[in-house]
């Protein structure tokens, strides 16, 4: 028989010995200031690491010695910060964009909530996700994380909480330190490059059992719950699926996830990308978004009935995800890139169709008992801001469930082989998003005015750039 477990307990001020706090042990999260003293102090922890996501979902912020950081010390970040586009540029005034003049600062707000280790660091350090203040304290509407909660706030003003599951897919690629050279699928274990075509294969698993394992530790110390791992059909494409609970929360676990992955796979000396199409040929990667509505009051999910049938709310916000979401694509394709995933014929949709378990279609309804009904976007890709995705995804619904927008019927055939109902290019998606005056007074207008703006800089960019395709079929040919 095993003796009984020694309880932990630590010196007391007073020379004796003191029980620990249980909260010293969450693995996420503290309630107050003082807590996060000893949930750090107990951990030895010497850096913080204050960041929250900008417009592309990349994590900006500082890095202080934690002694600073638990002293009333004020954060801030360059209102720029925001303002950026994918490579570092600004885009120009105008359609409703101004550049600050005094690129004042914006006051950085811990969410204490979201207080983790970073376990990849080799000395002692945590991470917090802040929110962004004004100087006199208003919210900032233009930062993601609060664009997510504005939406939010319109459910909760109808006694309504959205629950969400994110799926992720993405690559692993051999190092790939030369963009002109395109990107390759990694060595397995086998010593082999790894090939397409492995969807749900347990041995495409295995070809990285020591990466995986990582990417299981690192998630594990932070507090981050994976529901299941497979791989993909794409060479060396993997998908991992979170279980569902509040949007915030999950795009918190997005963001963190995606650092957590990318630094799992840099230590097996490979990269792992969220491009949405990262390789010719292969399939693209993809961010569904499983969603679903329930009363505050009663707990019941909106989209069931007493008798297990459908009601007009769900039908409902399915009307408002077919009549906006075309509207809202560049939030759920960012990128020049991601409109190469976004291809007839292919598993990425590019209609705006619903249907009973049909994948062909934008809007899948999975199989499932009336209390877990719910509506699977099928649209956003990998490279999308999860914050961003999830505000636009869940806004769409709402304007559908407040407009009492009527849904087409369900698509009982494949959906993805004829029609086109979505923007094709970047900036055919920047237009229908400007255009879309409910959607954008929802999501907030200086975000909307901010954002476009970005993505118009960001094709500007590209558009600098000559392809392959242009130096082989134009070069000697015109």
């Amino acid at each position: 028989m095993m003796p009984p477990a020694k309880k932990e307990v630590r010196p007391s001020s007073r020379g004796g010995r003191a029980r620990t706090p249980a909260f010293v042990k969450n693995l996420r999260g503290v309630k107050n200031w003082k807590e996060v003293s000893e949930w750090l102090e107990w951990r030895g922890i010497e850096d913080i690491e204050c960041i929250t996501p900008d417009q592309a979902g990349v994590a900006r912020g500082k890095m202080m010695p934690s002694k600073k950081f638990t002293s009333n010390t004020s954060l801030a970040l360059p209102s720029a910060v925001f303002m950026t586009t994918i490579s570092g540029g600004y885009p120009e005034d105008g359609n409703g964009f101004h550049y600050p003049e005094d690129d004042g600062d914006l006051k950085l707000m811990p969410d204490l909530s979201t207080l983790t280790v970073v376990p990849w660091e080799e000395d002692p350090t945590a991470a917090v996700i802040c929110d962004l203040v004004h100087q006199d304290g208003r919210s900032v509407e233009f930062t993601p994380r609060n664009v997510l909660k504005r939406v939010l706030a319109a459910y909760d003003k109808l006694g309504l909480r959205p629950v969400v599951a994110p799926e992720i897919e993405f690559y692993l690629v051999r190092k790939n330190p030369d963009p002109d050279y395109p990107l390759t699928p990694p060595v397995g274990r086998s010593g082999r490059a790894i090939g397409g075509g492995a969807g749900y294969s347990i041995a495409g698993v295995n070809e990285f059992d020591e990466l995986i394992d990582d990417i299981y530790h690192f998630s594990e110390s932070q507090g981050l719950e994976i529901d299941t791992l497979i791989h993909e059909e794409g060479a060396g494409q993997l998908e991992i699926n979170l279980r569902h609970g509040d949007p915030i929360e999950l795009a918190d676990q997005v963001f963190m996830f995606k650092r957590t992955i990318r630094e799992a796979a840099l230590k097996h000396e490979i990269y792992a990308t969220f491009m949405a199409k990262p390789i010719q040929g292969q399939p693209g990667s993809a961010m569904h978004i499983h969603q679903s509505i329930v009363d505050k009051k009663t707990g019941r999910n909106i989209f069931s009935a007493e008798d297990g049938s459908e009601t007009p709310e769900f039908f409902h916000f399915i009307g408002g995800m077919q009549k906006h979401v075309p509207n809202a694509l560049v939030m759920f394709a960012p990128y020049v890139n991601s409109y190469r995933r976004l291809t007839q014929a292919a598993s990425a949709p590019v209609n705006n169709k619903w249907g009973y378990d049909n994948r062909t279609t934008a809007f899948r309804v999975p199989r499932s008992d009336p209390a877990a009904r719910r509506v699977e976007n099928r649209i956003p890709s990998s490279d999308a801001n999860p914050y961003l995705a999830l505000a636009a995804s869940l806004a769409c619904g709402l304007i559908g469930i407040t407009r009492k927008i009527k849904a087409e019927p369900p698509v009982l055939t494949t959906a993805n082989a004829d029609e086109i109902d979505l923007p094709r290019s970047l900036l055919e998606a920047v237009d229908l998003f400007e255009g879309d005056e409910e959607l954008c007074a929802l999501l907030g207008k200086s975000f909307a005015a901010t954002y476009a703006a970005i993505k118009r800089a960001e094709f500007e960019t590209f558009m600098e750039v000559i392809s392959p395709w242009e130096r082989e079929y134009l070069l000697l040919n015109v």
